[in-house]
């Protein structure tokens, strides 16, 4: 058990010690989208969802959602993030909200979780938001697209969208 990482000696897992890991800048970003109908689309644009400004609320929630990340994923570590933003853009056809997010910090560790975290809440939240008009909106893909800084290097998706 000793090459996984990830658990103790009596084979139970644990978080790493990333005590002794230099401190460098990190980047990431995700994307996600929800696939709505024309009309809920429409109202979201509109801003005549009746819980409010979806779109704003969102950008707040998935903010949130990726400083407190650690507290929802049982192995990843409280991070002091520099930056979080959320961007959304609302596309015909397929008729979706993609949701795009890029956070940064100067750590030991890296930021994948906190953006995948980021759209995550973003796209629940719109769900949220919208299902008294429509329930069989779909969540997904999401999907990282970058990460950049620590010891495994830089990633970039394939297809960035």
């Amino acid at each position: 058990m000793s090459d996984l990482t990830h658990f103790n000696g009596q084979g139970r897992s644990r978080m790493v010690d990333v005590t002794g890991k230099e401190v460098t800048h990190r980047t990431a970003s995700a994307a996600g989208a929800v696939a709505v109908s024309p009309e809920v689309l429409e109202r979201i644009r509109s801003g005549t969802v009746k819980k409010g400004d979806v779109l704003a609320v969102a950008q707040v929630a998935g903010i949130m959602a990726a400083k407190r990340c650690w507290e929802l994923i049982p192995m990843c570590h409280p991070l002091a993030l520099t930056g979080v933003d959320l961007s959304f853009s609302l596309e015909e056809s397929p008729c979706r909200v993609v949701i795009r997010s890029d956070v940064s910090c100067d750590g030991v560790t890296g930021v994948e979780m906190e953006a995948l975290t980021a759209v995550s809440a973003a796209a629940l939240t719109i769900y949220d938001m919208c299902k008294a008009m429509q329930k069989d909106m779909v969540i997904g893909p999401i999907r990282l697209l970058r990460k950049a800084g620590g010891k495994s290097g830089d990633y970039c998706a394939q297809e960035e969208e």
